[in-house]
């Protein structure tokens, strides 16, 4: 399962809906329902599936999924 596939059933889960289809270029301006309080549950439950941490200025230079994938690529490969 790519990092994508896995990030949208995170995704599904936490917004509560199982039809969700993400790309690369998804972000919170362009899913619906994804807002800043969804933000900070999907970040909690992502580093909780892949057992990494995000520090907050790692957070903020995210533009979309695919910066997500990114940044988590690179702390799956530093573990």
């Amino acid at each position: 399962m790519s990092l994508l596939e896995e990030l949208q059933e995170i995704f599904r889960g936490v917004m509560d809906n199982p039809t969700l289809v993400l790309t690369a270029e998804s972000n919170a301006s362009n899913v619906p329902d994804w807002d800043s309080l969804t933000h900070v549950n999907l970040m909690t439950a992502i580093a909780r599936h892949f057992k990494v941490k995000f520090k907050l200025s790692e957070l903020q230079d995210l533009k979309n999924v695919g910066d997500l994938i990114n940044l988590l690529q690179k702390k799956l490969d530093a573990n």
